[in-house]
């Protein structure tokens, strides 16, 4: 009897152990940026990083798109998350020059997705590393449906290489569809500077690259730069401003304001 209760209570003991030490951390968020982290959010855990995403685009036509990005992570053990992630409900208005303006109202794809956390970070001498992958089926609504089966994958990484401040490097392959309709593959790259002046405040400076940016397309290179503030230890609030340097399908520029909160 002794030995079955044994048994039963180490297993509490650990999960209740590993609550404890996610309570004790600081949420780290995958937005604000363009790479996300290598971490997961810990068993047990639900995270929601939302916000509002303004983007304005002047190449042959004057456009401008709305949307809420929203990403929902669910904490299934110390190393694996399951993520749900889209932009959700999208407007977008293109001046047309001698035709007017048109207007698109729908709901953007969503994808399934998870992050396996493997390598642990120790300082300087040692990264952290994950894996993320995402696959969008067939969804969306109006203008934003899309009617392939596209997704990624990703290495992500986070090294702390100097005191307060650390490297979060993403690289990938990935099957998109563009606006034309058929599927092309791609490389997908990005890299965020962090500066961390306390535990709660964050300034950042980050580039991504995508290549090519649509079939048959060059290579599309964005840069941004924000700053996030967290509350207590469950709550982030982020700011941020971007624009494209390279390629034809990237804002310039786009804004962006979120709220993210761990349960």
């Amino acid at each position: 009897m002794v030995l079955g209760g044994h048994l039963v209570l180490a297993p509490l003991t650990l999960l209740a152990q590993e609550a404890g030490e996610a309570a004790d951390e600081y949420i780290n968020p995958d937005r604000p940026g363009l790479a996300d982290g290598s971490n997961v959010v810990g068993v047990g855990r639900f995270q929601i990083e939302t916000g509002f995403q303004q983007e304005f685009r002047r190449r042959q036509e004057h456009s401008q798109t709305q949307f809420f990005p929203t990403l929902l992570r669910l904490g299934v053990s110390r190393a694996l998350e399951l993520r749900v992630e889209g932009n959700t409900y999208t407007r977008s208005t293109a001046d047309i020059s001698g035709s007017g303006s048109t207007t698109s109202r729908g709901f953007a794809p969503t994808s399934f997705g998870a992050k396996y956390h493997f390598v642990d970070g120790d300082g300087f001498k040692q990264p952290s590393i994950g894996a993320i992958v995402r696959v969008f089926p067939p969804s969306g609504t109006g203008d934003f449906r899309t009617f392939h089966t596209t997704g990624d994958f990703r290495l992500a990484a986070d090294w702390d290489f100097a005191p307060q401040w650390s490297l979060n490097p993403n690289i990938g392959i990935g099957s998109y569809q563009d606006s034309t309709g058929p599927t092309y593959r791609a490389g997908i790259f990005a890299l965020t500077l962090n500066y961390n002046p306390s535990k709660t405040l964050n300034f950042f400076l980050d580039a991504g690259a995508q290549t090519p940016e649509a079939k048959h397309g060059k290579t599309a290179v964005t840069v941004d730069a924000g700053c996030a503030y967290i509350i207590g230890k469950n709550i982030q609030l982020d700011v941020s401003v971007g624009t494209r340097v390279v390629g034809r399908t990237p804002p310039e520029p786009f804004i962006a304001a979120g709220f993210s909160k761990r349960f």
